[in-house]
């Protein structure tokens, strides 16, 4: 019997066998390179089927994984080769050659000799490792052991209901939590999986309708452009089971209008890096005001953000989180500091937990700038700023925004006449494009308390007219 298609990329189409074929291929090219257990190895890759690959071989020799976003620039790569203290690459993104020798995925993979392959993973060692920006500044990673990936890959598959029989398309980059966690749980789910190379809605409603896609998933830019997509009714999306929101708080005009126009139902949930899956809605009877509940196996609690004693039912505060998907921590190890408490995770995020047990979010109590799902350290953004001889002083902060979630502002005191323009590009040469300011506001000074620290607060209540036009 033909074995079928499990991965399909453009015209092509892989199955399981073919799959790891490629994945012991690679390997024995890694260990001939001198990669063996317990090393970190970078995985620098755009989305393809040559990524997945990277990361079964990197596994099937005993290493663990550390991704790297290609949209980071020299320096954010060079911070997390150190960071992770990786030993070795493996990509498609000559940044990350610049820095340490790399194995090509667009080189023909001819292995030397069969590699020493692990045959089971130390479930408490490191799989992989992602990065989150810390209110410090810079990126810190996030370690996953395959004990607690496994965990969030069976909450995932069950929050999802996703089955053998399910066809899902990855349009977000695999190189982010989310993505990955799709891709590792439809395998295990045995689900049909499309990849795409970068979304485009055209492409993507097209594969809906001629792959008969059953689980779309979906954040704040994706959702904005289907329901502004002028021929959106033109789209046989029947096949649509429903749309997973993530990343960002569900947009109730833009959720409604989708549903209105396709009659495809959402489906929000909410994760993080440190946790990747801690609540969902139910498949059926799902809430657009709401990220859902605590999927099982995941412990949510709310606590008071000056005390941290749990709060009633009801009552805002602190969301914090206790499970087997919880990260095994962070680097530098400086990072774990307040990270949690008695046991949970702080996730940072202010909300709700009603009696019967679903959760609103309501507000931020760290600092974070949460763009398109990718957070932004303020500090990180504003060190770049200071470097420019006209910056005396600078603080940078989020607003709202109905696509990406937030959007950058930055408000500088100067010492001489420069741009908008000038300070945007200044930064976007530095950083990932995501994390570039997208307005700046000139002030006389920037509000600081005796301990030096930014009154974040009183610049978006004076400025955030400004900012939100």
């Amino acid at each position: 019997m033909t074995e079928p298609a499990w991965l399909v990329f453009e015209d092509r189409e892989y199955t399981r066998s073919e799959i790891g074929a490629l994945a012991d291929r690679l390997a024995a090219v890694l260990a001939s390179r001198g990669v063996v257990a317990g090393m970190r190895v970078a995985l620098m890759s755009s989305n393809r089927p040559e990524f997945v690959v990277a990361v079964l071989a990197i596994w099937r020799l005993g290493a663990a994984v550390v991704l790297i976003s290609p949209a980071w620039k020299s320096a954010d790569v060079r911070h997390a080769l150190v960071v992770a203290e990786v030993e070795a690459a493996v990509g498609d993104n000559p940044v990350l050659a610049e820095w340490m020798p790399m194995v090509d995925l667009d080189e023909a993979i001819i292995p030397a000799s069969s590699p020493s392959l692990a045959p089971s993973p130390d479930p408490d060692a490191d799989a992989v490792l992602v990065f989150s920006s810390g209110t410090t500044g810079m990126p810190k990673a996030v370690r996953h052991t395959h004990r607690s990936l496994a965990a969030a890959i069976e909450h995932w598959r069950c929050a999802l209901e996703l089955g053998p029989t399910d066809r899902i398309q990855v349009v977000t980059p695999p190189s982010h939590i989310l993505g990955l966690l799709n891709i590792l749980t439809a395998m295990d789910a045995g689900a049909w999986v499309r990849l795409e190379r970068r979304f485009d809605l055209e492409r993507m409603l097209r594969r809906i309708q001629d792959d008969r896609i059953t689980v779309e998933m979906a954040v704040a830019p994706i959702a904005l452009a289907i329901a502004s997509h002028p021929d959106l009714e033109s789209f046989d999306l029947s096949s649509l089971r429903y749309i997973m929101w993530g990343a960002t708080p569900v947009t109730r005009h833009v959720a409604e209008t989708v549903t209105r126009r396709t009659g495809v139902r959402w489906v929000p949930a909410y994760g993080a890096s440190e946790v990747p899956v801690i609540a969902c809605n139910p498949i059926d009877g799902a809430r657009i005001d709401s990220v859902g509940k605590a999927v099982p196996g995941v412990e949510v609690r709310v606590v008071e953000l000056e005390t941290g004693q749990v709060v009633r039912p009801g009552t805002p505060g602190e969301i914090q989180v206790r499970s087997p998907s919880l990260m095994a921590g962070y680097l530098p190890p400086q990072a774990n500091h307040d990270a949690q408490q008695d046991g949970w995770y702080r996730t940072g995020d202010v909300g709700i937990l009603d009696e019967d047990g679903w959760i609103v979010l309501t507000d931020r109590a760290k600092e974070m700038i949460k763009v398109r799902g990718f957070q932004v350290a303020p500090a990180e953004v504003e060190s770049v700023l200071h470097r420019h001889r006209a910056v005396a002083d600078c603080a940078v902060f989020g607003v709202y925004d109905s696509v990406d979630g937030e959007r950058i502002v930055a408000a500088v005191a100067t010492t001489e006449t420069v741009t908008q323009q000038e300070l945007i590009a200044l930064v976007e040469r530095e950083l990932a494009t995501y994390k570039r300011p997208r307005e700046v506001i000139v002030v006389d000074e920037i509000p600081r308390l005796p301990s030096g620290k930014v009154l974040r607060r009183l610049l978006k209540e004076s400025y955030g007219c400004t900012a939100d036009k």
